[in-house]
C-alpha cells in the first residue's frame, strides 16, 4: 500500500475510536487524510493505548518520527557556531581532602548547578548491573511490560511513555518507568518488575545514603551546619526514575527529553556509556560526557528556593540519538510533599531579603504538573 507516496507495511490495531497504523512512516489515526485532517489528541491516545511505547514503534520497523514527535527547529537548536568544548562541567573526587571537596561543590553548584563525582562508593559492579536491568525490563516480552503500563499517579510504580504525554507540545523519544522507593515508607519489592527488581533494591539503598551524604556537603558549601537539611527530613521520599531511549530515525528532528529544570532537592544520575544529556550553561549547550563509574548530581529547585539562589537548579535535555538504547537512571530526593520549604533564615543577608516565599512541595508539584513540559522554570512563579 502506498502512504503519501511512500510504499510502508502495515499493521492495524483497534482501538476503542480510533484506529492506528503503524507502518515505515508516520504513525497517525487512519482516518487522516491530509495535513489539514490531522489531530494531535488522537494520534496521542492511540500511540499511548497500544501500551508499546517508543520501543513498539521502534520495533515495528519504521524509519520516520511521528507527528506528535516532531519539535520546530528553534528547538532543536545545538549552537552549532559555538564551541562546546571550551566546557565541562567539573568532576569532583569524593574521596578528596575534605575542604577540598566541600569548595568545589560550591564553586559547581554556584556556577554550573552540575558536576560530576567519582569515588562516590557505590560498587561499578553495582552501576553496571542496573543498567543491565532497565534494558532487560525494556526488552522483555511486551506484553509482560505492558501489565505496568499505568498513568495512575497513585501507584508507587509507574511505567509508561512520557509522563506528561498529554500536556507536552511534543512528545519525547524514550520509555520510563518510576519507582517511589521512600515515601517515607520502603517500597514492597514485589511491586518491582522481576526484570530489575533485586538490583532495583540494591542500587536505591547506596544511591540513597550517597544522597545523604551530598546534601550534608552541600550544607556545609552554603556555610551551614551539615545536619540542617536532614532534620528538615529532605532524603525521606525518593524517586527512581529510569529512563529507556530507543535508537531514533531521525534524531534531528525531535528530543529524548525536552529542556526542564528538576524538582526535588538532588538528583544522582547515571549514564550509561552513550551519552546525550546537555547542559545550559552561559546560553549554551554543553555536553555531559559520560565517565565510567561516575555519577551526575545536580541542584533541584528545592536546593534553589533553600539557598536563597546562592546555588542553581539548571535547565538541561537529552538529546535524540541513531544509536541506542541509551539508558539513564535518575534518583530524586524530593522530600515529603507535606512539607514547607522556604529561604534558610541564615542564608537571607540583611541587605536582600529573601528571593521567594515559603511554599508547600505540594503547591510547587500542582503548580508544575498541570504545564506542559516547556523547559521554563516554575520558581519565578513562587518570587517574592
Amino acid at each position: 500500500m502506498l502512504l503519501h507516496g511512500i510504499s510502508v507495511r502495515i499493521i492495524v490495531i483497534h482501538l476503542p475510536k480510533c484506529k492506528m497504523v503503524i507502518s515505515k512512516g508516520p504513525i497517525v489515526p487512519s482516518n487522516i487524510s491530509n495535513e489539514s485532517d490531522y489531530n494531535r489528541v488522537e494520534e496521542v491516545k492511540a500511540f499511548d493505548e497500544t501500551k508499546a511505547g517508543v520501543k513498539g514503534l521502534v520495533d515495528s520497523g519504521l524509519t520516520k518520527v511521528p507527528k506528535m514527535f516532531l519539535l520546530p527547529p528553534n528547538e532543536l537548536n545545538q549552537n552549532p557556531s559555538s564551541s562546546l568544548t571550551d566546557f565541562q562541567i567539573p568532576i569532583i573526587d569524593l574521596k578528596g581532602e575534605h575542604k577540598k571537596v566541600v569548595d568545589a561543590i560550591k564553586v559547581a553548584s554556584e556556577k554550573w548547578g552540575f558536576f560530576q563525582v567519582v569515588n562516590h562508593g557505590i560498587p561499578l559492579t553495582v552501576l553496571e548491573e542496573m543498567i543491565k536491568g532497565v534494558i532487560r525490563f525494556n526488552e522483555q516480552d511486551g506484553e509482560v511490560r505492558k501489565e505496568f503500563y499505568t498513568r495512575d499517579r497513585k501507584k508507587r510504580v509507574i511505567f509508561n511513555s512520557n509522563f506528561h504525554l498529554y500536556t507536552s507540545k511534543a512528545a519525547n523519544w524514550r520509555d520510563s518507568m518510576l519507582a517511589e522507593v521512600f515515601n517515607p515508607d520502603p517500597l514492597d519489592p514485589n511491586e518491582l518488575p522481576a526484570a530489575c527488581r533485586d538490583i532495583t533494591i540494591e542500587y536505591a539503598k547506596h544511591v540513597t545514603s550517597l544522597g545523604d551524604a551530598l546534601l550534608e556537603l552541600l550544607l556545609e558549601a552554603l556555610g551551614l551546619k551539615a545536619d540542617h537539611l536532614k532534620q528538615m527530613k529532605c532524603g525521606e521520599s525518593v524517586l527512581l526514575v529510569s529512563h529507556y531511549y530507543p535508537a531514533c530515525p531521525e534524531p534531528e528532528l525531535t528530543l529524548g527529553t525536552s529542556k526542564h529544570t528538576d524538582a526535588g532537592f538532588v538528583t544522582i544520575l547515571l549514564q550509561d556509556h552513550i551519552g546525550g544529556l546537555q547542559v545550559l550553561h552561559q546560553n549554551h549547550w554543553v555536553d555531559v560526557n559520560p565517565i565510567a563509574g561516575a555519577l551526575v548530581v545536580n541542584i533541584g529547585d528545592y536546593i534553589q528556593i533553600t539557598s536563597n539562589a546562592r546555588f542553581k537548579s539548571i535547565e538541561h535535555r537529552v538529546l535524540a540519538n541513531h544509536i541506542g538504547p541509551r539508558v539513564s537512571v535518575a534518583c530524586f530526593l524530593t522530600g515529603r510533599s507535606d512539607m514547607t520549604i522556604g529561604p534558610i533564615k541564615e542564608l537571607i543577608a540583611s541587605n536582600e531579603g529573601p528571593v521567594y516565599r515559603d511554599i508547600s512541595i505540594n503547591e510547587y508539584l500542582e503548580d508544575k504538573c498541570v504545564q506542559a513540559v516547556d523547559g521554563k522554570s516554575r520558581l519565578d512563579n513562587f518570587k517574592i
